[in-house]
């Protein structure tokens, strides 16, 4: 079969998702031409593995000299950017979040042969508006960058509480930590380590905004990290925790938290958006939503743009606090998550490039 990938390969979320799902087309032996979006291929938060450098590189300079616009392409990447296209049949992958798609949004869905959602929520989204040509696919579990790791990371028996991703209202980390803080702040029993860098501002932006979060507090039980370089370095910090919060008012699949869970860690979870395609009651303590807030930040969410415009959930301190409590009583019965381990064979990458393969295959 003969098609091109159109998709960036970086160390922010896309591109690590882009970089799986190379890894599983590089095992199977095809040869496709890839188109880098962005600033070409940065394989640096991976671990070497020179044959598959090799291989990507060759796809890249293949791309170049004998892509055909009739083959199809397979790109990864926002709705917003994906008008554009290396050919003439484009499955687009994307990972929706909000809640009203807009009229550039949906023109841009059903210009693309298919759109790929990875959560199910963000497809009914879409659909409601009008659009049909949608399917879904769940991400799955990067085997090659994380691992359980058997390994005491403290010389107490401390409770650690994890929090990821990049600082954003969308992803409630002030209310989080807060909220958080009332419960648990001082108190050498519970840790809260807050991986939450956010690497598209600079250094004194992110120090303002934990500044700013903490109001002056200086908890010894709670810590802020910085941008993690490598893979290895974050699979350490998730193998660290005991108990991910994933309490994001929005998500099309919430990554570092899956793996969280996915590797027997336990979690407090909102129920809703993309979480609610993998989080159940066996693996996490689930929040029920107590309504939505619109997104606005000013940031990276402005109200009357053609793009991201919507909603996200909302909680009420007090339930998380109380699934916190509860996250905490499941840890002290078992600090292994046998039920989240299980989502490792439920969604893995192998699994979700067949089904591209496949969806590829069918707009030929």
């Amino acid at each position: 079969m003969d098609f091109s990938l159109n998709l960036p390969i970086n160390s922010v979320s896309f591109g690590q998702v882009s970089t799986a799902i190379l890894r599983e087309i590089h095992k199977k032996g095809l040869e496709p031409c890839i188109f880098p979006i962005g600033n070409g291929i940065d394989l640096s938060t991976q671990d070497e593995d020179k044959d598959f450098v090799n291989w990507v590189n060759s796809g890249a300079t293949k791309a170049l000299q004998h892509h055909k616009r009739s083959n199809p392409t397979f790109k990864l990447w926002h709705i917003n950017g994906s008008m554009e296209s290396f050919s003439e049949k484009q499955l687009l992958y994307t990972f929706y979040e909000l809640d009203q798609p807009t009229q550039p949004e949906l023109n841009i869905v059903k210009n693309n042969s298919k759109v790929i959602f990875s959560s199910t929520e963000s497809e009914q989204h879409f659909n409601t508006y009008g659009a049909s040509n949608t399917a879904v696919i769940p991400l799955g579990f990067d085997n090659y960058n994380f691992k359980v790791k058997n390994k005491k990371y403290f010389n107490d028996d401390r409770i650690t509480f994890n929090l990821v991703g990049k600082f954003e209202k969308r992803k409630h980390h002030q209310k989080t930590i807060q909220t958080w803080l009332k419960r648990f702040g001082e108190n050498k029993k519970y840790f809260l380590q807050c991986a939450i860098y956010n690497s598209f501002i600079s250094q004194e932006d992110n120090q303002k905004i934990t500044n700013s979060i903490m109001g002056g507090q200086k908890p010894f039980n709670v810590n802020f990290f910085g941008f993690m370089s490598k893979n290895s370095l974050y699979n350490d910090f998730l193998n660290s925790g005991d108990i991910i919060l994933c309490m994001s008012g929005a998500e099309g699949w919430g990554l570092p938290e899956f793996h969280s869970v996915a590797m027997g860690k336990h979690a407090v979870a909102l129920n809703a958006s993309g979480y609610k395609d993998w989080a159940d009651e066996a693996n996490s303590v689930l929040v029920t939503p107590n309504g939505k807030t619109p997104v606005y930040d000013g940031m990276f969410f402005s109200e009357g743009q053609p793009f991201n415009q919507g909603n996200i959930y909302d909680f009420d301190p007090d339930e998380f606090v109380d699934a916190c409590e509860q996250a905490i009583k499941r840890v002290e019965d078992n600090r292994v998550n046998e039920a989240g381990l299980a989502l490792q064979d439920r969604f893995s990458y192998e699994k979700t490039t067949e089904l591209i393969l496949k969806e590829i295959e069918e707009i030929q």
